[in-house]
């Protein structure tokens, strides 16, 4: 192997894995929440906490999307998609994006504040603590999920006010996604560790 960028064959299914366990173990990990949409033809929403940042040039980030997600379909022929960073006061927009029994098309954006991409039109959550609008750049097989990795096309930060700071001490902070159930922390580290 010369380096990462080779492909591996594929790996075999393995069947001695607890399924239950491996994903309480993956729980471990806390993540940052984040609505993934598309627009025309199919408009589309979907709670997700696979979202890593991976390269700053080219800008790039990547989000995961179960094989069997109704997103997948929607993403399938869109061009361009968006992600919006939940901030701690938008639990809300997070359970109504992971909700199954929501309107299909525009109509499940009723429930919610948002507004179109100003370059892609891609429906963007409002109040949200960043949010991407990204063109498909590489989608990769991920097992049971698929690796979309998205060049960053525009961007934009919310600002304290639009991000909730009126919201109970909620300010900046994330809305976190730890062992299966919404965290909402309001830690902040005092600099590197010595």
């Amino acid at each position: 192997m010369t380096g990462l960028r080779e492909t591996s064959p594929p790996l075999p299914a393995r069947r001695d894995t607890d399924a239950k366990e491996l994903r309480r173990a993956f729980a471990e990990f806390a993540t940052g929440v984040t609505v993934v949409t598309v627009g025309e033809p199919s408009p589309r929403g979907m709670t997700a906490n696979s979202f890593t940042s991976v390269s700053l040039n080219p800008p790039l980030l990547l989000v995961c999307v179960h094989n069997d997600a109704v997103m997948q379909q929607a993403l399938h022929p869109v061009r361009h998609f968006g992600v919006s960073v939940l901030g701690a006061a938008q639990e809300a927009e997070a359970r109504h994006f992971a909700d199954h029994s929501r309107p299909a098309g525009l109509q499940q954006f009723d429930a919610v504040g948002w507004s179109p991409g100003a370059t892609t039109s891609v429906p963007l959550i409002d109040g949200a603590l960043a949010r991407f609008e990204c063109e498909k750049w590489r989608v990769y097989d991920g097992g049971d999920h698929t690796i979309l990795v998205g060049a960053v096309v525009s961007w934009s930060r919310a600002s304290a006010v639009d991000a909730g700071a009126a919201e109970a001490g909620a300010g900046r902070n994330a809305l976190l996604y730890f062992r299966g159930r919404f965290q909402q922390h309001g830690f902040v580290a005092e600099g590197p560790p010595r």
